[in-house]
């Protein structure tokens, strides 16, 4: 066993309490030389030592603007590599644990979607009529892959403006890796849903024939969150039957019969505003992440808002939840030792053609 695993194994043995007052001291003596970002699924007991709060690109930018020389990403393995990218070359990303990934952006791989843009070759020529967006919830290798085909990056709140230049470039877009996403601000477009076809990446030519690639505007990608998959429409219809009055709202990730469902569908932003701006007694269940909707729970309880999680199935982003305090701690204490720990560094030349899909999809939102 190495001599960072035996560490790690220590830190794992040190109680929440402790773990507390020990970050908050490591705090203090790092002072501006470090900034801590909270991801809004992050569980509270990590959440609570964060210096910004947010979605994984505004806290990746607010790093950038940081002082900071460590830029320590309580979130997923993604989100540390936008910070990495978009963070001066003196500024370190660090992941507190390596294991915290995304399995939506793991199922879209370089390799797979390589191999789809050689497969649409044999239909149509790829670089003259689709544009590739890769949701901001993928690898860097992906981001600079569509940075080199003339394609953009999207956030859940500015999907609709990116798919918008995506066809003032060419006719048709590429949407990986999130379905939901791509056919609910799609349809939110007017695009019909014969209009948009799922590309099964374990299929050969992706379970499409040419026709169906012909007269596709939008080809998706057959890829889902494991969180908001979990919602269902019945769900909306068991719970509006006790509580008519209730305010439905869903993030785009959720699957598109659930978002037809909903009064409001927006980014997690969105919904934090939306709940935050509501009129006090109003009741609202939620299609997102649970840390988050306890949160909002919790904040606005004095206000007479309601706010509950739409699933009865406990539903949390189990890979964000391997952050815990522990690896927080072990992170910031072998920053005072003079070591970096579990470093996220992107390529340069995957980070510069990641950084042109980004630059793009920020000029656009602009």
């Amino acid at each position: 066993m190495s001599v960072s695993a035996l560490a790690i194994q220590a830190f794992s043995e040190i109680d929440d309490q402790t773990c507390e007052q020990r970050i908050q001291a490591a705090r203090e003596q790092l002072g501006e030389r470090l900034v801590i970002l909270g991801h809004h699924y992050q569980r509270d007991e990590v959440f609570q030592h964060t210096d910004f709060a947010g979605d994984s690109l505004k806290l990746s930018r607010q790093a950038a603007d940081s002082a900071a020389d460590y830029i320590v990403f309580c979130g997923v393995h993604f989100m540390a590599e936008v910070a990495d990218i978009l963070s001066r070359p003196e500024q370190v990303a660090i992941l507190p644990d390596l294991s915290a990934g995304c399995s939506m952006a793991d199922m879209a791989d370089l390799n797979h979607v390589e191999k789809a843009w050689q497969e649409l070759a044999s239909v149509l020529d790829p670089d003259q009529h689709i544009t590739p967006v890769t949701y901001i919830n993928s690898a860097a290798n992906l981001k600079a892959f569509c940075g080199s085909h003339g394609g953009i990056v999207c956030t859940s709140t500015n999907a609709r403006s990116v798919l918008e230049w995506s066809f003032s470039q060419r006719d048709k877009v590429l949407f990986f890796p999130d379905q939901h996403l791509g056919r609910n601000t799609g349809f939110a477009m007017d695009i019909p849903l014969d209009q948009m076809v799922i590309w099964d990446y374990d299929q050969p030519m992706g379970g499409l024939s040419k026709e169906q690639i012909d007269q596709a505007k939008i080809i998706l990608w057959k890829g889902f969150c494991s969180v908001h998959q979990m919602f269902q429409p019945e769900q909306i219809d068991n719970f509006k039957q006790r509580y008519p009055e209730t305010k439905i709202i869903a993030h785009p990730e959720s699957p598109f019969e659930v978002c037809q469902k909903s009064d409001y569908v927006g980014s997690t932003e969105y919904i934090i505003n939306t709940i935050r701006d509501a009129e006090p007694g109003t009741r609202w269940l939620v299609a997102t992440e649970l840390n988050l909707v306890n949160r909002l729970h919790e904040q606005y309880k004095h206000e007479g808002k309601n706010v509950h999680f739409m699933s009865p199935t406990v539903c949390m982003c189990s890979t964000m939840f391997r952050i815990d305090p522990q690896h927080l701690l072990w992170v910031l204490e072998n920053l005072l030792a003079g070591n970096v720990v579990n470093q996220i560094k992107v390529p340069e030349e995957v980070a510069e053609q990641a950084r042109l899909a980004l630059d793009r999809m920020l000029e656009v939102s602009s």
